[in-house]
């Protein structure tokens, strides 16, 4: 069973920053790619950042400067360092994962950036 666990959302003050958490199995964390999305109200999901098993990380443009996706692998936690944050990244975010062709969710967290 693939579990992703996210935390950290919340309501934040625009360019204020937020980190959220993806906390997933050993198994998981060492051997696959983890990515976070966002899916606003009325939106599409789209892809925010990812993660690879070597460390290695692309960004949407929308994100890059602003936010990174650092790991901790003592407790196979992956983050999402954002920091100036936008009203426009009002959503909620998703951990992901790519197994085998099979795409595993986390339950979502959500993050408002408002005044």
């Amino acid at each position: 069973q693939v579990q992703l666990v996210e935390s950290g959302g919340g309501l934040v003050q625009p360019g204020g920053p937020l980190r959220l958490s993806c906390v997933t199995s050993r198994n998981i964390f060492s051997r696959y790619f983890l990515s976070w999305y966002r899916q606003a109200t009325g939106k599409q999901r789209e892809f925010v950042a990812v993660i690879t098993r070597g460390g290695g990380t692309n960004y949407a443009d929308s994100v890059k400067g602003r936010f990174t996706i650092p790991r901790d692998n003592a407790v196979n936690t992956v983050y999402l360092q954002m920091n100036s944050l936008k009203p426009e990244d009002t959503a909620i975010y998703y951990c992901n994962t790519e197994i085998s062709g099979s795409s595993y969710w986390g339950q979502g967290t959500q993050v408002t950036v408002s005044s």
